[in-house]
């Protein structure tokens, strides 16, 4: 039976931010849009993120009197990816720092409402805002929008191949929950569906064998996008960069409180003005709460001396060189951190911290202790710990007593975990042009295909806070508004080396 079939002008593949983004633009220029998304729910990888935007030209920057400039910004980038640097696509980072002031403001008119501007080094002025309650809010409220304006989502639509037609792309099949389908596309498709953290034969070919063993955090997140786009000849650049792999805790069972918080515009507004009234010592155990969710431990603990074992209590490897790397060949790939009074002592105070979220706050031993005892263990003897962590005690034994760069001391000892080896976003996207039109094989556009966010990378490089999710609205509005214009997609010739100044 053939798939049954609608027609759009508009088809979008992925349903996170820069997915949501496209569809709210393509939609408010009047086309008919339909975003289609794998899962059961929207979020994709905005929805796992801390929540950060980097921007100049904010309302909360000109509040604290900070003058601030994209020309600055797009200076102060290259000194994130350091000898990395002369890979990045400046052209795209120009076309990030150019428009993310008013892509900041649209998110904010959406509903969406941020804590900061905080400094992050290298940046010369404090750009990184931290989204209010949770990442969460920005998937709520661009949802609202979009179906407001009369975007057609439709969930669990896993979309599985590119139909071109005559040279153009013309529709996208997919696999919807009640059988094939088909979706054409008089102006445009475009593919916003994440990078491809999970999808081991990306991260072998690119990367390595064993990076192909780590997960990522986000695991849906398996470079659809980046594969069919490649079946049409389109390439993928920076494909061997990634954060990661790197060790996190793993996540608590059940969600916390600041993650099941509402992203309702009054609680964002509240928390705006506490953050701004309240005393630190009232907001930190609601910051802590937060804070030692899943994130990474801090590799001073090992430069310190903590160790790391697994899941038999064994160590398997120096701690201090690419210890995540080992993570996924040992039991149920997880491990624990083995700690003794004097680390715990030293880790309850700055400036040893055991996690970390960039501008909110620092979490310690005790922090841990307090919110997550999910991943805290402590006994007064190295065979007490050993049996609340069902592990050999001889074998804890030998590797407390083996240490890593000094055996562990005295009780009472305490293990942080478990804690797994992550990839958190990857670099490799789609090549595009300015217009972000996905170029093929020969670096002409694939007309009629565009790509955005972390599909649609592009080559620019996105290191320090806030950079990602900032690409994924910006990119995501563009590409949009170039789908639905379809003009963009009939031009002959690629814009790759200047500005271009059609969508503002």
């Amino acid at each position: 039976m053939p798939p049954r079939e609608q027609t759009f002008d508009v088809v979008v593949v992925g349903g996170g931010g820069a997915g949501l983004a496209a569809a709210v633009e393509a939609r408010e220029t009047g086309r008919s849009v339909v975003l289609l998304e794998k899962n059961t729910q929207l979020g994709g990888s905005t929805a796992w993120s801390i929540g950060s935007v980097t921007s100049t030209g904010t309302p909360h920057q000109r509040k604290r009197g900070i003058t601030d400039s994209p020309a600055d910004h797009w200076a102060d980038m290259p000194g994130f990816a350091g000898e990395l640097a002369a890979r990045d696509n400046d052209a795209l980072r120009r076309v990030l720092c150019d428009e993310i002031p008013a892509t900041f403001q649209w998110l904010l008119d959406s509903g969406v409402r941020f804590m900061g501007p905080m400094p992050e080094p290298p940046h010369r002025k404090p750009r990184m805002h931290n989204v209010l309650p949770n990442s969460r809010s920005f998937i709520y409220h661009l949802t609202r929008r979009a179906r407001r304006a009369g975007v057609d989502i439709r969930t669990d639509a896993r979309v599985v191949s590119i139909v071109q037609q005559g040279g153009r792309v013309v529709a996208v099949e997919a696999e919807c929950s009640d059988g094939a389908c088909r979706f054409n596309a008089r102006g445009g498709v475009v593919l916003a569906a994440g990078d491809f953290t999970n999808g081991p034969d990306f991260k072998a070919r690119f990367m390595g064998a064993q990076e192909a063993k780590v997960e990522g955090v986000n695991v849906t997140a398996t470079g659809d996008g980046q594969r069919m786009a490649e079946a049409l000849g389109a390439r993928i650049v920076n494909g061997d960069l990634a954060l990661g792999p790197e060790i996190r805790f793993m996540a608590p069972a059940n969600e916390t409180l600041v993650r099941r918080l509402p992203p309702w515009r009054w609680l964002a507004l509240t928390m705006e003005w506490a953050l701004d009234h309240v005393p630190p010592v009232i907001l930190r155990p609601l910051m802590m709460k937060f804070l030692t969710t899943a994130l990474a431990p801090s590799t001073g603990l090992f430069d310190a001396g903590a160790v790391l074992v697994n899941q038999r209590g064994e160590r398997f490897g120096d701690e201090r060189d690419r210890p995540a790397w080992r993570l996924p060949d040992q039991p149920d790939k997880v491990g624990y951190i083995l700690i003794d009074a004097e680390l715990a002592r030293r880790f309850s105070a700055w400036p040893d911290f055991v996690s970390t979220a960039p501008g909110i706050a620092y979490a310690y031993v005790p922090d841990y202790r307090r919110n997550r005892p999910d991943v805290y263990n402590e006994a007064p003897t190295i065979a007490g710990l050993a049996a609340r962590l069902g592990m050999d005690a001889a074998a804890l034994t030998r590797s407390a007593a083996e240490g890593g760069i000094r055996p562990l001391g005295t009780g009472p000892f305490a293990a942080l975990g478990p804690v797994r080896s992550v990839f958190v976003h990857s670099e490799g996207g789609l090549m595009v042009d300015n217009k972000h039109r996905v170029l093929g094989a020969d670096d002409q556009p694939l007309p009629g295909l565009y790509a955005a966010g972390s599909a649609g990378q592009g080559g620019l490089l996105l290191k320090g806070h806030g950079h990602h999710l900032a690409w994924a609205f910006v990119s995501g509005r563009r590409a949009g508004r170039f789908a639905a214009d379809g003009q963009a997609a009939q031009l002959d010739e690629p814009d790759r080396t200047g500005i271009d100044q059609t969508f503002k």
